[in-house]
């Protein structure tokens, strides 16, 4: 099973930020990772990795990626943007964490990151 790439503390800062109830936040997290997991290999194909660890794998796609994962999930607009929040959110915690946050809000001003959680 893939592993859990955002943190607890990010999920309730986004939850809080994106008008989505703290308890909703998760499922939507983990409904996201169930559905990328198992395309993990065609992320590593087709898209630029920001980082990787033991963890989970930060992918930076195009804008409208999400949108078109927003379809697939099938969740409201305040759902996806909470999703997206999620994955922005973690990426710049990552980034405070290893000296790479400039880097990483650079990104960020051209493209979307999408991040999978990695079997332990």
């Amino acid at each position: 099973m893939a592993g859990e790439p955002i943190e607890g503390q990010v999920l309730l800062l986004t939850a809080a930020k994106a008008s989505v109830a703290p308890t909703r936040l998760p499922d939507l997290i983990d409904r996201t990772q169930a559905m990328l997991g198992p395309d993990l290999e065609r992320y590593r194909r087709e898209y630029e990795r920001l980082y990787t660890d033991d963890d989970l794998e930060v992918f930076l796609v195009d804008w409208g990626h999400w949108d078109d994962l927003g379809t697939r999930l099938d969740v409201t607009d305040r759902e996806l943007s909470a999703i997206c929040r999620a994955h922005e959110e973690q990426l710049l915690r990552i980034g405070r964490r290893t000296d790479r946050e400039a880097e990483f809000e650079t990104a960020l001003e051209i493209r979307e990151p999408v991040i999978i959680g990695i079997s332990a």
